[in-house]
C-alpha cells in the first residue's frame, strides 16, 4: 500500500527556514515523479514543486529561488527546503506521488495527511 507521511512544519518568523520531509512507503521514491503542493486557509490546492524520476526539479514562480526539492533514495524520503519564508507561504503542505508538467498533480494522486507551516511574527 502506498503511504506518504509529511513532517517538519511549524511556526516560524518571516525570513526563516524550515525543512519538510515526506516519508514514502509501498513504492520506490526514486522511480516516481513527486510533487509538493500546498493549501492556504480558504484557498485551493497550489502546486509548489516537483521532481521527475530522472531528478529534474521544477518550481512554481512564487517559490523559485527560495524553495529546494530533493530526495534521499536510501531513506525513501522526499524533502522540501523552505528559505526566506513569507507570510503568504502559510499553508498545509502535502507531498504527492505525481508530477504533470508544467505544474500540477493528477487528481488521483496519493497525498499524505500534510504538515502545517505558519509564517508569522
Amino acid at each position: 500500500e502506498v503511504q506518504l507521511v509529511e513532517s517538519g512544519g511549524g511556526l516560524v518568523q518571516p525570513g526563516g527556514s524550515l525543512r519538510l520531509s515526506c516519508a514514502a512507503s509501498g513504492f520506490t521514491l526514486s522511480n516516481s515523479p513527486m510533487s509538493w503542493v500546498r493549501q492556504a486557509p480558504g484557498k485551493g490546492l497550489e502546486w509548489v514543486s516537483g521532481i521527475s524520476a530522472g531528478g529534474a526539479t521544477f518550481y512554481a514562480d512564487s517559490v523559485k529561488g527560495r524553495f529546494t526539492i530533493s530526495g534521499d533514495n536510501a531513506k525513501n524520503t522526499l524533502y522540501l527546503q523552505l528559505n526566506s519564508l513569507k507570510t503568504e507561504d502559510t499553508a498545509m503542505y502535502y507531498c504527492a506521488n505525481s508530477l504533470i508538467l508544467p505544474g500540477r498533480v493528477a487528481a488521483t494522486a496519493k497525498r499524505g495527511p500534510g504538515t502545517l507551516v505558519t509564517i508569522s511574527s
